[in-house]
């Protein structure tokens, strides 16, 4: 099974009543209708999880992850891949955009939307990160 590792990296809206998540889309004609995600790629040899994923967001995001904490993993129904996600607020200043070809998008989404437009397999990242957050 390939293991990849990302960040999902939130903050509560401007009203303070909900949250939003930052959300990368895949670059290229023939990713125009594919689901959103999370920042997120392989681990470089010998590379720790949490190592990876805040590479992995610097690297498509532009963003340093910063405080974070093991969410959980998901297993993709069809293909042998394993994502391990990181959690944590995003940092006051940081400012996402698209830092690389590989995503065409980089942005922060509200929590409902998010659900909506996340690669199904992700959704569950989604459903923890609630209630890792309801338990803080």
């Amino acid at each position: 099974m390939r293991e990849t590792a990302g960040t999902l990296l939130y903050r509560q809206n401007k009203d303070g009543d909900g949250f939003e998540v930052l959300l990368i889309h895949p670059s290229g004609n023939y990713n125009r209708k594919s689901p959103w995600g999370i920042p997120k790629g392989l681990p470089d040899p010998l590379e720790e999880l949490e190592a990876a994923a805040r590479r992995e967001t610097l690297e498509e995001t532009g963003v340093i992850a910063q405080e974070l904490e093991f969410l959980g993993h998901i297993d993709y129904t069809k293909s042998k891949k394993r994502v391990h996600c990181f959690a944590g607020p995003l940092p006051a200043r940081a400012r996402p955009h698209c830092a690389s070809w590989e995503v065409d998008k980089a942005e922060l989404v509200p929590l409902k939307r998010a659900k909506e437009i996340i690669h199904p397999d992700q959704l569950r990242l989604l459903e923890l990160l609630e209630k890792y957050l309801k338990n803080r």
